[in-house]
């Protein structure tokens, strides 16, 4: 089948690379609109406890929750000066007649000893802005920002659930803006280091650019069905240039390989895709399976990510079994062009370059280098039996953001004050049962003030202040223990939203993990006809993950090197930052896999003998896997760099998984592994051995593999 594709591409050459080049247009006109169509938020679930009460309380008393909070400062006036007050009323004034404003609340207005700091030196207002989705709000509150400035050289600063989005937004445009003009030129430089050659270079760019345009084809279509998070276009970034390069990569190495032995340039694609374009199609569904796991959760946070991820991973596949063969069909020997000559290589024989004789030494010693290396990663997976879960909030920012400012200076100057109150629904409950309920709740422990803010004589709505942030185990002991006072309360708000998350996204969890397992360990069967394989790399996989999570609990939540990663520590992980990490480095790890035993299979079926077949292996794939790692880094290194902690943990987690996993795991455990289970390694049951000799994803044309799958001796 891959054979058949790969003559039928290089005949029709022109015309795919017409197709790949009206979808770049099509991409970069139209498809760029996806960039207003995208909504803000999404981290919620909305089938929780918590947003049913939210539910209740708007039904019942309209709406309670205010959306920005404007933090009203001067250090040469107090709140009780004239020009101070008045500068501050003509704001709110201004802003409240506007359309977007349904409520205003200051000091001015309905005097409380919580809105003015202890030095008298600064007051917040909050706003209710008009109901509808985060989206809307954001653009209301951008609408009357300026009008809720205050003259006469007082500082005005805002704060709350919608400038918090809204920052979040912004820094994460500029991150990208920021992470494709740091990655773009080195790629490129390490590409032409790697190929030797500058056309050959270009190829795994040029293919990134219509992974990229392709996927915000298809994202801003799936915007007319569903919401889609803005955070989507982050992975979509990261995951179509990585593996759009790491696909050229292989495919182009390939065809080259080829072309150096001989074949015509048709003949050499049609060889390339039976090949390298099998193994892509294995890797591309792999990936993109999955990161489909990431749609069993509820949030739709995850889920855009889910759709951006698959959306890049699809194209990205696509466009290296389309545009790229159609160009290397054109090209042919022009591939090397534009040579460097100072990296021009003598190539090694299969079985005796550098990266074989690693292997030979590995198998003289399979043990010594298993034990050895798994002690390794399980010191660097220690931290993970550390690791705490918890919410995020305005910390995730950099520290001179203004949302986050105000956030701190509440904290700081404020009397028992919290931007993010807990919210407790008291229904069927008459005057005397609410003043009853309200000092119960007055007398918990980390309880800093209770106020009665609605009523209507069969329900009424209290604000509860704490002491700590609204992710800290105090104020989660108080959401626990209002919860426990009956049926007839109910409790909403920031920490119990994180709360109601927790307890979702634990009981998706292990239905996450048995989905990417079975879709994994199908497609590697399928694959190589083994059951063995499959498992095996299902454990490397695991054992990858375990050494990344242990640097990012070892990292972000204990703060080692946060002063030079610049990032403020929390004390935990946010719960859907490791899900995401789960999702794609298990995708890249049997991406890095697949490229490895395809090749080990290819010599095994070729008739070589267990050691020979992974030693042979492992020279052909061990410089393109090690290089592909290399490049994907330089892109997620880019995404680091980025101001919101949110990337940078993901980053740094990717980066740990990717060094671990393309150089202990595949250039030594693997190895080891394979050397020990001899030919177990392609052992199936009878029946199963039958299946795939006749649907597998076979690596050639040949109607049956050079032997048995099953065991001898």
């Amino acid at each position: 089948m891959f054979e058949r594709w790969g003559r039928f591409v290089a005949n029709a050459r022109w015309a795919v690379l017409a197709a790949g080049l009206a979808l770049v247009t099509v991409g970069a006109t139209w498809g760029t609109g996806v960039f207003g169509s995208l909504s803000a938020g999404g981290f919620n679930d909305p089938h929780t406890a918590s947003n049913q009460v939210r539910q209740q309380i708007t039904a019942q008393l309209g709406p309670q929750e205010y959306d920005v909070v404007a933090l009203y400062s001067s250090p040469g006036r107090t709140v009780d000066d004239p020009a101070f007050r008045q500068a501050v009323l003509d704001a709110l004034s201004a802003a409240s007649r506007r359309p977007e404003v349904t409520s205003v609340v200051s000091a001015y207005g309905a005097p409380a000893r919580t809105l003015v700091s202890r030095d008298r030196h600064a007051t917040y207002a909050l706003i209710r802005l008009a109901p509808g989705t985060d989206d809307a709000k954001i653009k209301r509150y951008r609408a009357v920002r300026d009008l809720l400035i205050a003259g006469h050289g007082i500082t005005t600063q805002f704060g709350g659930t919608q400038p918090f989005l809204s920052d979040a937004n912004d820094i994460s445009a500029r991150d990208i803006q920021r992470a494709e003009t740091l990655s773009t030129p080195v790629l490129l430089v390490l590409l032409v280091l790697i190929f030797g050659s500058v056309v050959a270079a270009l190829w795994p760019l040029l293919i990134g650019v219509v992974a990229i345009f392709g996927a915000f084809i298809v994202t801003r279509l799936l915007t007319y069905v569903t919401d889609v998070s803005v955070f989507a276009i982050n992975i979509i970034t990261l995951i179509g240039l990585g593996l759009s390069i790491d696909y050229a990569l292989f495919i182009v190495s390939r065809f080259r390989e080829e072309l150096a032995a001989g074949y015509d340039k048709r003949t050499a694609v049609a060889r390339t895709m039976t090949t390298a374009g099998r193994t892509v199609a294995v890797s591309g569904l792999t990936v993109t399976l999955a990161l489909a796991s990431l749609l069993l959760f509820p949030q739709p946070f995850l889920k855009s990510m889910a759709y951006g991820g698959m959306a890049a991973v699809a194209v990205a596949m696509l466009a290296a079994l389309t545009v790229l063969p159609a160009g290397l069909a054109v090209l042919g020997h022009r591939i090397n062009a534009l040579r460097i000559p100072l990296f021009r290589r003598r190539a090694a024989d299969a079985d005796r370059g550098a990266w074989a004789r690693l292997a030979h030494s590995v198998m003289r010693r399979p043990w010594l280098y298993l034990i050895g290396v798994l002690a390794i990663l399980a010191v660097l997976a220690t931290p993970v039996t550390r690791i705490t879960f918890g919410g995020a909030d305005t910390r995730v920012l950099p520290a001179t953001t203004q949302s986050r400012i105000v956030d701190d200076r509440l904290a700081a100057e404020f009397p028992a004050t919290s931007a993010y109150p807990i919210q407790v629904l008291a229904a069927g409950v008459d005057r005397a049962g609410v003043a009853a309920l309200a000092n119960r709740i007055g007398a918990l422990p980390h309880v800093t003030g209770v106020a009665i803010v609605a009523g209507n004589g069969t329900a009424a709505l209290l604000s509860v202040a704490y002491a700590g942030e609204p992710t800290g185990p105090d104020a989660r002991s108080v959401v626990r223990q209002i919860r426990s006072m009956g049926p007839a309360v109910g409790v909403t708000g920031y920490t119990a939203d994180l709360l109601d998350q927790l307890h979702r996204l634990g009981g998706k969890l292990p239905w996450m993990a048995l989905f990417v397992i079975v879709v994994t360990f199908v497609l590697l069967f399928l694959a190589f006809g083994s059951v063995v394989l499959p498992l095996k790399a299902i454990v490397l996989n695991i054992v990858s993950l375990g050494a990344a999570f242990g640097a990012v609990v070892f990292i972000f939540q204990e703060g080692h090197f946060a002063s030079w990663l610049g990032f403020t520590p929390t004390g935990f992980i946010e719960p859907t930052n490791p899900i995401l990490v789960v999702a794609v480095l298990f995708g890249l790890a049997t991406d890095y896999e697949v490229f490895l035993l395809s090749r080990i299979r290819e010599e095994w079926d070729r008739g070589a003998d267990n050691p020979t077949a992974v030693a042979t292996g492992l020279q052909r794939t061990g410089r393109i896997i090690t290089s592909a790692a290399l490049l994907l880094i330089v892109v997620v290194i880019g995404f680091a760099t980025g101001d919101t902690a949110f990337l940078k943990l993901i980053g740094i987690g990717m980066v740990t998984a990717i060094l671990v996993d393309a150089t202990l795991v595949r250039a030594l455990l693997v190895p080891a592994a394979m050397r020990l289970l001899g030919r177990w390694n392609w052992w199936a049951p009878g029946p199963l051995g039958k299946l795939y000799r006749r649907y597998g994803i076979r690596e050639s044309g040949a109607p049956e593999p050079a032997r048995e799958l099953e065991p001898v001796g």
